[in-house]
Parts: structure tokens; sequence; C-alpha cells
């Protein structure tokens, strides 16, 4: 279970391979930023924030369900020890009952499936559902890929007008991580 937390965090932040060879401090400050993103209290498994560190700048992009996370986060990342710059690139999804309903009926579908009913008790669940005008992203980091392929199919039973599954498994990561 811990793994997976720590897979997730790798996935949700990336750097980007040329930024970290000029300089190692990208990776501290890239750190840095992870921790003030995912202890945000209000961060939620409805949310999804990637940054990209080149020399302090952090460039964030992703999707939030509310307009003031987007301004919480900013101001997080701006207190993470490095950064210089923030080209806050956070999108903020539409207020939608639909959205909303759909978002809630895939999370408990897929938190109360036996394969990730002990991630659904996590700080930060491994698995985020992002919902944008009836439209799925599934997005994080599972085990393996038969846990990806069960994800996509309990997402896939909802009505959904189309699920983009964008979940990576644990060697995905591990993989990126070896490359940069």
């Amino acid at each position: 279970m811990f793994r997976i937390f720590l897979a997730t965090a790798a996935a949700l932040l990336t750097v980007s391979a040329p930024a970290l060879a000029a300089d190692s401090a990208n990776l501290q400050t890239l750190r840095a930023v992870q921790n003030q993103v995912l202890e945000y209290p209000h961060f939620t498994i409805f949310d999804t924030v990637n940054a990209q560190v080149d020399n302090g700048t952090v460039r964030l992009t992703g999707k939030v369900t509310m307009p003031y996370k987007r301004d919480d986060i900013e101001k997080r990342v701006r207190q993470a020890a490095g950064v210089q710059r923030i080209d806050n690139r956070l999108e903020v999804l539409p207020v939608s009952q639909f959205d909303d309903e759909l978002r809630v009926g895939i999370a408990r579908a897929i938190y109360s499936n036996p394969a990730f009913r002990q991630a659904a008790v996590m700080a930060n669940p491994p698995i985020h559902v992002i919902v944008e005008n009836g439209h799925v992203t599934l997005d994080g980091v599972v085990l393996n890929d038969v846990d990806r392929a069960i994800a996509r199919s309990i997402a896939g039973s909802f009505p959904a007008f189309s699920v983009n599954n964008q979940l990576k498994t644990e060697a995905q990561v591990k993989e990126e991580l070896e490359h940069i």
C-alpha cells in the first residue's frame, strides 16, 4: 500500500529531463512543490495537479474542481523552497450536477472493489477520477495492468460520454523515473 502512495506521488509531479540534468536543485524544488500539493487539505481524488520545474520556474497543469483550489495551490507552491516563478495553468472544472454524480459514483465503485479497497483509506488515494462535461479521465498509479483494466472497466460501466484511462502501473512510473 505504501509503495502505491510513493508511486502516485512520483507520477503526480514531474521534472523535465533536460532541466534535471542541468541542475539537481530542480529535483529538490520538485519535492518541495510535491509536498505542498499533497499536503493541501482540499486536494482530492477529483483533482489532478502536475508540475514541471526548470531553474526555479514551476509550471502547474491539471484540473481542479473549485476556483479557490487553483489559487490556494499556487499560493502553497509559491512557498516551496527553490520556487522563483510560477506559471499556473491549472484549469477549473465546470460546475455540473451530472459530473458530480458521475465522479462520486465512479470513485465509490472503484474504491469499494476488493482490488482497491485498501487504497481507499489512504491520505492520497492513488486513482483520481476527473470528470469534465461527462468525459471521464482516470489518472494516477496502480500496481499492475490488471488493476488498470479493472479500474477502466468500472468507470466504463457508468453513463459517461468517454473514459480516458491515463492510469500508469508502478513499473511504468519506475521506468519513467529511471530515464530522468
